[in-house]
């Protein structure tokens, strides 16, 4: 059976008018995507072209200019509880305890359910052992950890996630792409994944969206058949990051062998 598109974007315009002078700045221009179900695409880019206002867009936050966009067929013309955001700044609740942030989704549900929902997260995301712990108590993988198991317990359809793992550490962020790819795994979400970093879309997509610099444009769209977990020295892994650097201008080999030689 052919795969079914989950997220249908057409024609993706989107201007901001400047605030005093009457111009405008055009952030993205005739952008189109179909991502399908149960897929996972990382967007790429430079700095500031306008992944994160694609992602609001697609997400309901944000009106585009022109364009549609639509999540199994229907328009989306704002927020759904069933499509869930995951930011860089961690969005736990400090009041909270580990348990009842991620249980925090799942007021209405009686309360067996929702003890054995949260359990069932806390066992998947490694949280065990930490359930009464508050977020002040916990390092920044592991509040992490508790937004993507809040995320998740709500059983959203799909996952937005904006360079989240963006403000941590160089090992936590291996360890936490490791642990975002099991879960993945297991649960099979579709994610839509904003980040700045080539090596984190090749370890992480089915498909790297690579996009120009403003107005923003899909220069390629690079698919990653590479099995997982990926081995991150293998040629065709190489060979994978070096076609998106190309894409984005750098000549990532020449780059390396030049500092090499000083």
């Amino acid at each position: 059976m052919a795969p079914t598109s989950k997220i249908v974007i057409r024609d993706l315009w989107q201007t901001y008018a400047t605030p005093g002078n009457g111009s405008s700045v055009r952030v993205l221009e005739g952008v189109s995507l179909d991502v399908q179900e149960g897929e996972f695409v990382c967007l790429v880019g430079p700095s500031g072209c306008g992944k994160s206002t694609l992602l609001n867009i697609v997400g309901g936050f944000l009106k585009p200019t022109s364009g549609d966009i639509s999540i199994d067929g229907a328009v989306v013309t704002g927020p759904d509880r069933r499509r869930i955001f995951i930011f860089q700044e961690s969005g736990v609740f400090p009041w909270l305890s580990v348990e009842d942030n991620i249980g925090f989704g799942l007021l209405r549900a009686p309360l067996e359910e929702r003890r054995r929902t949260v359990a069932q997260y806390v066992a998947l995301t490694g949280l065990g052992g930490f359930e009464k712990a508050f977020p002040h108590e916990l390092s920044g993988g592991m509040k992490q950890r508790v937004e993507i198991a809040r995320a998740l317990a709500a059983n959203p359809d799909v996952l937005y996630m904006d360079e989240p793992f963006g403000a941590l550490d160089f090992l936590t962020r291996l360890r936490m792409r490791a642990e975002l790819v099991r879960i993945w795994q297991r649960e099979k979400k579709t994610v839509l994944f904003v980040t700045h970093d080539v090596e984190e879309s090749v370890q992480l997509a089915d498909r790297v969206v690579v996009m120009s610099n403003r107005p923003a444009t899909i220069q390629a769209i690079i698919p990653v058949p590479l099995p997982r977990p990926r081995d991150l020295d293998s040629p065709e892994y190489l060979g994978i990051r070096d076609e998106i650097f190309r894409t984005m201008g750098m000549d990532f080999g020449k780059q390396a062998h030049g500092n090499l030689g000083g």
